[in-house]
């Protein structure tokens, strides 16, 4: 109950600061899309910045600038997963996909645009008054975005469906800890690195987290219906793609995700009570039905 209401918390906030923020810009095509790819979704990884943020004692103030630049990364990374080039999707979150409701041209720019509000919005001062703060996760933002992370994570997704062999378990474990993990990992980060504390304990649990975040969505590609998990399903087993549930069989997926979910609870054994709000996070992830 307590990481549902801080969920819904955090996804008012982020709803709120988006308003905002995008309030100050002209009133173009381009900004309505920015607003209409940013908007919905759980929210799980501006929670995690949120929560990570008052386990060390970081006002709420300044923790809703990362919550919301990591949203923006986020929406800006699917905007460009759902294009014709990519994954060509035509449905996301239960509605059109960007380019389906403007065109490629207009998701191509929202997406750009929300990629570098996001690093503006970790820059500002109101995020953290020392410079070396905002440094630090301005630069820790990037590496998890770019061709370390993320992006990496998707070049690999995109050559493996080329390749003529599937996968490796070892293969796409590497690919999804770069596809999905990074910003998970960054999100988890985010409150330490605030606070100037050490971040190991959330980089453990983040990627544990990532990771069985990643087979869950495997799993509901198997087991869900579209119009619960709000985008088309079965698209990886249509093309043959390697996943950890055709690697592991659903059974061995879902233990894989509960044994890591139990890693990820452990790794925040120093923060006792506290870190339980975070503990439910882990839960959810392989819980979820979306």
């Amino acid at each position: 109950m307590q990481f549902q209401t801080g969920l819904a918390a955090a996804a008012d906030a982020v709803e709120s600061h988006f308003g905002s923020v995008l309030a100050g810009y002209d009133a173009l095509p381009v900004v309505d899309a920015m607003r209409y790819a940013a908007s919905g979704g759980k929210r799980l990884r501006a929670y995690l910045v949120m929560e990570t943020a008052r386990l060390h004692d970081v006002p709420a103030s300044s923790a809703i600038w990362p919550a919301t630049a990591i949203e923006a990364i986020h929406a800006y990374s699917l905007v460009h997963d759902d294009l014709p080039c990519m994954d060509d999707d035509d449905v996301r979150r239960g509605l059109p996909t960007v380019h389906r409701k403007w065109d490629e041209a207009t998701a191509v720019l929202a997406g750009d645009a929300l990629q570098t509000l996001g690093f503006e919005l970790v820059s500002r001062p109101e995020c953290h008054p020392d410079a070396v703060v905002r440094a630090d996760l301005t630069l820790s933002l990037a590496r998890a975005a770019g061709a370390g992370g993320m992006v990496l994570g998707q070049a690999l997704d995109m050559a493996a469906e080329q390749a003529d062999t599937p996968l490796t378990l070892d293969e796409i474990t590497r690919l999804q800890a770069g596809k999905t993990g990074a910003l998970i990992a960054w999100s988890a980060e985010a409150g330490a690195r605030l606070a100037q504390a050490d971040i190991t304990p959330f980089t453990t649990y983040a990627q544990a987290i990532g990771l069985a975040f990643q087979i869950a969505d495997d799993i509901l590609d198997v087991e869900g219906d579209a119009e619960t998990v709000g985008k088309a399903v079965g698209k990886d087993a249509g093309r043959g793609k390697a996943t950890f549930v055709s690697l592991l069989g659903l059974d061995g997926a879902k233990s894989r995700a509960s044994d890591l979910v139990t890693q990820a609870c452990d790794a925040l054994s120093d923060y006792g009570s506290r870190a339980e709000s975070l503990r439910d996070a882990a839960r959810f992830v392989i819980s979820r039905r979306n």
